[in-house]
């Protein structure tokens, strides 16, 4: 039992730095790599990842992974539960055919590449390819998975949100749909003032960069442990909870962009950051579900970082980075980063018409996987659904279809993480509530407390517990979207004078 439990740890070890590795090289395509530089890159990451398949898939490992499996009532709580996760891996893995994995791997490196290519020439063609290459391969690989029958695009959904399926999904958005699209109705007849120059100001991005800093910090971001760079697309990413990276994207007359954008990124990488001790060099050692992972970002940019509690406890010292901030009233500045106007740019969206944006994706990706959408189509549905659910229409590519990266990365399934996320912050903050005066903790500026209570029963397990037992074990309850539509009400019915 030791030495296969030594023998484990020493694979697992070997796993984690070909897996580290492969990050890096993903950090590096998205930040600083040179065009011309990405192709090789892009081999470089399909052979590491060919090293890590055949490390898990290998009869060596295979074999000591159902030896532990056969004494797991003698495995501690960790052990027991990364046996669990490496024999599902395991299991996953074993049904791709070894050329395909690295071809799809390739693919993916290779595709971010044409994405931003394409996304900057405002030309869908120019991805539209590859593009289907991604979905047709995730579609072989989720029906090489299934075994029970289940929905191709539930297979898909599983790897983000264990659990999770698309009729649970169709219901949670039926029901949010049911009640943020008349609040919207209600809020833009309202006669509110609803233009805050301010929101646009020039701001040279030097400005932004040092006042995103302080902000990242403010919150609870470690530097010493972690990094902010710039991307064409926002995201944070894990190496080890020593090394945490994430980025930002600069506009020079959009400066709450990128100030919303390191909020919500700092709620994912504080969360790596406050990862268990007793995790490192386990494969628990990083963040749980997309949901839950959502919830922190969501739940900083959201809950906290548009309250007006939580400006007024930044204020005073905010000033001495971000100067621009002595000219605008803290009342105007809530209700401006609170303004409700449905837009373009997902990213950009208001709180309210959020999870609208995330409809939008989802049904399409679920309708390219049920073959109800046709690729070649893509944009054009994209438009319609926009001009459906938001009543606004791209006029480009770039600002339509192409907004996102996440298909360019493999990633299918992957945004009702998102809502999900949304609906898990406000439950979470209902229960915090209960249990502090969150309002008088932010105009304290001592958000310590805050990322201590998230850290205490969140953070600090990793994947050691899923979604579901962590929720229950906080709130009492399973997911309830509820909460978040009550903290919208009450929110934006105050601000829009609705009551």
């Amino acid at each position: 039992m030791k030495e296969n439990l030594k023998k484990f740890e020493e694979i697992i070890k070997e796993k984690k730095l070909i897996d580290s590795s492969l990050e890096l090289l993903q950090w590096d395509l998205e930040t600083t790599a040179p065009k011309k530089g990405k192709e090789l890159i892009a081999d470089i990451f399909g052979y590491l990842s060919m090293k890590s398949y055949n490390l898990v898939t290998s009869d060596e490992f295979v074999k000591l992974v159902e030896a532990l499996n056969k004494e797991k009532e003698q495995l501690n709580e960790i052990q027991k539960k990364e046996v669990k996760d490496i024999s599902e891996e395991i299991e996953k893995m074993k049904k791709i055919p070894p050329q395909e994995y690295e071809e799809y791997s390739k693919l993916v490196a290779r595709s971010q590449g044409v994405w931003e290519e394409a996304k900057n020439k405002k030309d869908f063609n120019l991805f539209k390819e590859d593009l289907k290459k991604i979905f047709d391969y995730n579609i072989k690989f989720a029906k090489y998975q299934n075994k029970d029958g289940k929905k191709i695009y539930d297979i898909l959904l599983d790897e983000y949100e264990k659990g999770m399926d698309s009729e649970k999904l169709d219901k949670f958005f039926a029901s949010l749909r049911e009640e943020i699209v008349p609040l919207l109705k209600r809020i833009k007849e309202s006669k509110v003032k609803n233009e805050f120059e301010f929101l646009n100001r020039r701001v040279d991005t030097k400005v932004q960069e040092r006042f995103n800093r302080y902000l990242a910090s403010y919150l609870g971001f470690d530097f010493e442990r972690g990094v902010l760079a710039e991307s064409e697309h926002p995201f944070t990413m894990n190496i080890d909870k020593n090394d945490v990276r994430m980025t930002t994207k600069f506009y020079e007359t959009m400066p709450f962009s990128s100030i919303f954008s390191v909020i919500h990124e700092s709620g994912h990488g504080i969360y790596e950051q406050q990862i268990g001790d007793d995790l490192q060099g386990t494969t628990l050692a990083s963040g749980g579900s997309m949901g839950i992972h959502e919830s922190q970002s969501r739940f900083y940019e959201n809950v906290l970082g548009r309250s007006l509690a939580f400006w007024e406890g930044i204020y005073k010292n905010g000033i001495e980075y971000f100067p621009e901030l002595k000219s605008i009233d803290i009342d105007e500045l809530y209700r401006g980063v609170n303004k409700v106007e449905p837009s373009l740019i997902r990213t950009e969206a208001d709180e309210l018409t959020y999870s609208l944006h995330i409809m939008v994706r989802y049904e399409i990706e679920k309708g390219i996987i049920n073959g109800e959408i046709d690729i070649d189509k893509l944009p054009e549905i994209w438009n319609s659904k926009m001009k459906e659910y938001l009543g606004v229409v791209p006029e480009n590519d770039s600002e339509g279809v192409l907004q996102d990266v996440h298909w360019a990365g493999g990633m299918v399934g992957y945004f009702p993480s998102y809502a999900l996320g949304s609906v898990y912050a406000a439950q979470l903050y209902h229960k915090m509530k209960e249990e502090m005066d969150v309002d008088g903790i932010l105009r304290e500026g001592k958000l310590e407390k805050i990322r201590e209570w998230l850290g205490e029963r969140i953070h600090k397990y990793g994947r050691l517990k899923d979604t579901a037992e962590i929720i229950r074990n906080i709130t009492g309850e399973d997911l309830e979207p509820k909460y978040y539509i009550d903290y919208l009400k009450e929110k934006y019915s105050k601000i829009y004078n609705l009551d």
